[in-house]
């Protein structure tokens, strides 16, 4: 799909993951709850449903919704990368914004947004109107993933950080040094929460990855993020598009 990779699934063993960004975003998943404790987890865009498979392989009677609109790519990877039985993941036939407003206060632990549409993060996703949606879905303790992509100077995502930011004061920032040093469109990973963050955790084991990564603090992220104006309704954009 637009000419890109979109997932990397090992029906063999799903805690397998290639891409480097999704091991950031499975990282964040061991940081929110120990092996085999159950969690409940929402993802905004599914793909080849690679972190919700191991979600259910590390965490076994998790609940997990995934809101993927692209009916045709969900029953493909039904067909040809079926789920396993009784994993607890269902996908529902809806987008992001629609599927959150339906969600009940308090209804997960965590929210994973990785969306794309045409290799682009949707506008729609990162406004501070449904930043407000997506802590209300999570409360006071639970937390939210952005999956972002930019390159410098990151004006696209000094606004983004902005809009999550009116809802969720404490937040992080991972991402791979190239991306940050301005060589390349990248993938940001933006941790947020009413509450904690799970700073030390992520920072312990970006030292341990096989593709290190940095962990930036909310003062870093301030530093080199900051200064964006909240994306509205009204004129949120997608994402810078690849080169």
């Amino acid at each position: 799909m637009s000419g890109m990779d979109q997932s990397c699934v090992d029906l063999e063993d799903p805690t397998r993951i290639v891409f480097d960004y999704v091991r950031r975003l499975a990282d964040v998943v061991d940081a929110v709850a120990p092996a085999s404790t159950p969690v409940r987890v929402v993802h905004v865009g599914g793909a080849g449903l690679t972190l919700p498979r191991y979600v259910a392989a590390t965490r076994p009677r998790s609940a997990q919704v995934v809101l993927e609109p692209a009916a045709a790519v969900t029953e493909l990877v039904r067909r040809e990368l079926p789920l396993p039985r009784q994993s607890g993941i269902k996908v529902r036939d809806v987008d992001g914004r629609s599927g959150v407003a339906g969600l009940r206060d308090s209804f997960a632990d965590l929210v994973v947004v990785d969306a794309f549409a045409d290799a682009r993060v949707p506008g729609s996703l990162v406004t501070a109107s449904f930043a407000a949606d997506l802590l209300r879905v999570v409360g006071s303790s639970g937390l939210v993933v952005f999956n972002l992509t930019d390159r410098a100077p990151f004006g696209w995502t000094r606004r983004a950080v902005a809009s999550i930011r009116t809802a969720f004061p404490q937040l992080l920032l991972t991402a791979e040094p190239a991306t940050l040093r301005a060589r390349r469109l990248g993938n940001l990973v933006v941790v947020a929460s009413a509450g904690a963050v799970p700073l030390a955790a992520l920072q312990a084991r970006a030292t341990t990855a096989v593709s290190p990564y940095r962990v930036l603090d909310g003062r870093a992220v301030s530093d080199g993020f900051g200064g964006g104006t909240p994306f509205s309704d009204a004129d949120a954009e997608p994402s810078p598009a690849p080169a």
